[in-house]
């Protein structure tokens, strides 16, 4: 099969300190290739005039986008406006200024939450706009789906090399435990080791619990887009998933046991659920060769250990 990366391909990962970015920097780093990154202190992505100049000073051979703004449920919900800002100007910025410097490869990393809130189950790529999407990441996934366009736009008027992955609910080393904004895995664990740490006799959790998610772990993400950059050529997405999923009572459950938490577990349903379902269908990934290697309950146990350490490493205020 053609390989479209040098193999010591010189590569700027854009969001390099974010869960995705940074994974995607080590796994790019031991397959020999020299990582680029600018910090933001020192390079704002929103800025287009400062992201395109730092592109054509340095000439990569190829960009990986994974910078972004982030959040759950909560964050989406109170600042719509910056989820929906910030991401269109950090993509407008890296992606016009690859092309102006003559960037030959570009992955830029979207989310799940681009397909339609009741699209069938496990989702195609071709679902994309094909029904409403999720109220409470909106403007988020709006963002997104402009990035996949602007994309394919490159691709149909200039011939570039850009492709776009899209992954499911990622975790992982680096995740964001901030309860104010981070997603429902590591507020979960969180959650259960403060409960388990406090003594309560019962945590309760946003929603119904029934709502079904796919988590990978960001390394296997990491494999995928490595994969991707040096065998994928093509106009559409490429969704980015373990092709399973669970339901949230059932992660609960799972990170109760890997914490240790001996409480009950209540449910407050007058809190969002989201999307009813949300599971990749992954087969065009698959078709390439790639299958995911981190076992779930794995991978939170490897997550949670490394954060409690940090946890007891940090020095008391």
């Amino acid at each position: 099969m053609t390989e479209l990366l040098p193999s010591r391909a010189r590569i700027f990962v854009a969001g390099h300190r974010g869960l995705v970015g940074s994974a995607v920097a080590r796994r790019l780093t031991a397959d020999g290739h020299t990582v680029l990154t600018r910090p933001r202190t020192e390079l704002d992505l929103r800025d287009a005039a400062a992201t395109a100049g730092y592109l054509r000073q340095t000439r990569p051979d190829a960009v990986v986008l994974a910078a972004a703004r982030v959040g759950g449920i909560m964050a989406n919900a109170t600042y719509p406006v910056q989820f929906l800002e910030d991401n269109l100007r950090i993509q407008l910025s890296v992606v016009a200024g690859a092309h102006e410097a003559g960037v030959p490869r570009l992955l830029f990393l979207g989310s799940s939450c681009i397909y339609p809130r009741l699209a069938p189950q496990p989702i195609r790529e071709d679902a994309l706009l094909t029904g409403p999407l999720e109220p409470t990441n909106e403007a988020y996934a709006l963002a997104k789906i402009a990035g996949i366009v602007q994309v394919q736009s490159y691709r149909r008027q200039y011939g570039a090399g850009y492709i776009s992955a899209m992954p499911t609910n990622l975790y992982g080393p680096g995740d964001n435990f901030d309860l104010a904004t981070s997603h429902v895995l590591p507020a979960l664990i969180r959650r259960f080791h403060e409960a388990a740490r406090d003594g309560l006799p019962e945590l309760v959790l946003w929603g119904s619990g029934t709502p079904r998610r796919e988590f990978l772990h960001v390394d296997d993400l990491a494999d995928a887009c490595a994969l991707l950059l040096r065998r994928y050529d093509g106009d559409e997405p490429v969704n980015v998933g373990c092709g399973e999923d669970l339901t949230i009572r059932e992660l609960a459950e799972t990170v109760r046991e890997v914490v240790g938490y001996r409480g009950a577990i209540g449910w407050d349903t007058t809190k969002p659920d989201g999307t009813p379902r949300k599971l990749l269908d992954v087969s065009r990934l698959q078709s390439l060769g790639w299958r995911p290697r981190i076992a779930l309950r794995e991978g939170i146990a490897a997550v949670y250990e490394e954060w409690r350490s940090q946890q007891e490493a940090a020095p008391v205020a």
